[in-house]
């Protein structure tokens, strides 16, 4: 599979597209290649608003002298509308100036776009996002928090700019921790007509087990496993036969799946993340077998010490790649072949043209070993499989993050602080003051979930960032407070200028700040685009947080309501509409909601 190219998408007119048009076609003129004529955002804007290197690479090739090179390029784009000037600088780079009426009408053209000058992909993809995770019996803690809500974005930048993608929580309900669960609860209630093998009644519809039964009972089983051989062997015994479909054990198996589910929907609805698929390990169960079967038949699979593996590992790798283990000793399918059967699964049923996996960086080889053992296979083709891989969430220890008694901090409870947090910042920030309690609670809820999700995704995936929930909620900064504050701002304009009867009318941008606004909504396409591409929702997040610093500055330098005439006035409303409609569809990318007030 061919990796996405900038040029892979359709309807973009920013100006760095234009503008690298233009130079490319002048430099195919004077004989070079058009890739010379890339153009960039300039890295100093006090002196340009795009810029060129390609006459330097080109002179020295051609080992001709850059300036001159420069000039003959200049000479094929003077009085073209959208250049106000085009100086050569230094050795030979190109600086680009937007002319006012280019940036007027661009702005024009954004307001009537209900993309908001976002391009999409030229070919349309079937895209499954692998970015849950979550367990049975086990609850959700802060280190979920990444992987939730990167995939989450990733899912919404990418079925913005056209794919058709599914988002699957791939939930952790089978394996060895399920017989560890059976064997506990066994011990506890063997009464319970789940592990009589000759019942052939109905199984009770009630659950005997509760979600804080199953929190309890896990840990207690996993401690036995590891310190005592009988009970590890039980609990070996009891997952397989679950696997292999002893009727009691699918029974209660079936109450820890739906009693843990039912706290996992609660936990991400709470962070708005929403998932297409609930599907488990155990949805693939059905494969496993013939796979094994299959992949034996190939001579994939071989013998080793009473397991049967597959090596994976190639001439070229840097490091040791150890074999995949299918089926251990004991003859249990083990967690690779449950990844390496969901895979077949996702090719049968929904063939799709890319898998992500948003997972922990910590488990590289892990997915190494399954993908490499895909590609043996004929399951999927090189590219097709991918692991956007994430750091951790740290302590101030730079550690991952723990609670101050040494445990993992669970993401109910994390979500429950932020929000009793964001109540607090809003009271001392005088916000809010004048809501019905109904609407400040569901303010406060948004302002921590913004809080909570922008420190994520305001941060390279791959970035392990100290945890400050302090930090995060700070009304000032680069935080997701800040830009709610911002677009309710923008609100509370517009809302001003419908009761005094003023409304947007056509853009004339004539002052800096404008100019700066304008240039910035115009790079709205150019951070999806990126985003998609590295699959980098921080891209997006700076590009917003810059939107919001930008309107800022030019609401501070450009009166809007108390404009010196109409006109000036129904440009500038029209710029903080626009304003607030690109910085919401951000926020929406993002997984975040802006309140109407605060």
């Amino acid at each position: 599979m061919t990796e996405l190219k900038p040029e892979a998408f359709k309807g973009a007119h920013d100006f760095k597209t234009v503008l690298g048009d233009l130079t490319a076609s002048a430099f195919v003129r004077e004989g070079f290649e058009a890739r010379f004529g890339q153009v960039n955002v300039s890295d100093r804007p006090d002196l340009a608003d795009f810029q060129c290197n390609g006459a330097l690479a080109v002179a020295k090739a051609a080992k001709a002298n850059p300036r001159d090179v420069a000039g003959r390029i200049t000479s094929h784009l003077t009085g073209d509308d959208h250049i106000k000037s085009l100086e050569i600088a230094g050795p030979g780079f190109l600086n680009f100036v937007i002319s006012d009426s280019a940036l007027s009408d661009r702005a024009n053209v954004l307001r009537e776009d209900e993309r908001l000058g976002a391009s999409t992909v030229d070919t349309r993809r079937k895209v499954i996002i692998d970015y849950g995770g979550p367990n049975v019996a086990k609850p959700m803690h802060v280190g979920h928090l990444r992987t939730a809500v990167i995939g989450e974005s990733l899912k919404r930048i990418m079925r913005f700019m056209g794919d058709e993608v599914i988002g699957d929580a791939h939930f952790g309900d089978w394996g060895y921790q399920m017989g560890l669960l059976i064997t506990a609860v066994s011990d506890e209630q063997p009464d319970l007509p789940y592990f009589d093998a000759g019942f052939d009644g109905e199984y009770p519809t009630q659950s005997p087990v509760t979600l804080a039964d199953l929190e309890r009972l896990y840990p207690l089983a996993s401690g036995k496993g590891k310190e005592d051989p009988d009970y590890r062997d039980r609990a070996r015994k009891a997952t397989k036969e679950l696997q292999d479909g002893r009727k009691g054990y699918r029974a209660l198996w079936q109450h820890f799946v739906t009693v843990s589910r039912e706290a996992l929907i609660r936990d991400y609805g709470a962070l708005g993340v929403e998932f297409d698929l609930w599907y488990g390990e155990s949805d693939a169960d059905p494969y496993v077998a013939p796979m094994v079967e299959e992949l034996t038949a190939k001579g994939l699979v071989v013998p080793d010490q009473g397991a049967q593996i597959i090596r994976v590992a190639r001439e070229d790798d840097k490091s040791e790649i150890p074999p995949m283990l299918v089926v251990s000793s004991e003859g249990s399918a083990m967690y690779g072949t449950t990844d390496l059967a969901t895979i077949k699964q996702r090719t049968v049923e929904f063939a799709p043209d890319l898998v992500l996996y948003c997972v922990d960086q910590r488990q590289a080889t892990h997915f190494v070993q399954v993908f490499r053992a895909a590609y043996l296979a004929g399951y999927a083709v090189e590219g097709q499989l991918e692991h956007a891989a994430n750091g951790t969430v740290n302590g101030p220890d730079g550690k991952p993050f723990k609670t101050r008694e040494g445990g993992v901090l669970k993401l109910y409870d994390l979500i429950d602080s932020a929000l009793e947090k964001a109540k607090v910042r809003l009271e001392e920030a005088g916000l809010g003051k004048d809501l019905s309690a109904e609407d400040f609670a569901d303010t406060a809820h948004k302002v921590a979930i913004a809080a909570l999700k922008f420190a994520e995704l305001s941060n390279h995936r791959l970035t392990s960032y100290i945890f400050d929930l302090d930090r995060f909620m700070s009304f000032e900064g680069k935080t997701g407070p800040y830009l709610l504050y911002q677009a309710v701002r923008m609100k509370s304009i517009l809302r001003k200028a419908a009761e005094q009867g003023v409304g947007a009318g056509a853009v004339t941008v004539t002052e800096p700040a404008e100019r700066e606004l304008v240039l910035l909504l115009d790079g709205f396409d150019a951070a999806l685009k990126e985003s998609y591409l590295k699959r980098a929702p921080n891209i997006l997040a700076d590009h917003v947080y810059r939107l919001a610093q930008t309107f800022s500055k030019f609401y501070a330098a450009c009166p809007v309501l108390i404009a010196e005439d109409a006109a000036t006035k129904s440009s500038r409303l029209a710029l903080v509409e626009l304003t607030l409609k690109q910085i919401e569809k951000g926020l929406d990318l993002m997984g975040l909601t802006a309140p109407d007030q605060m």
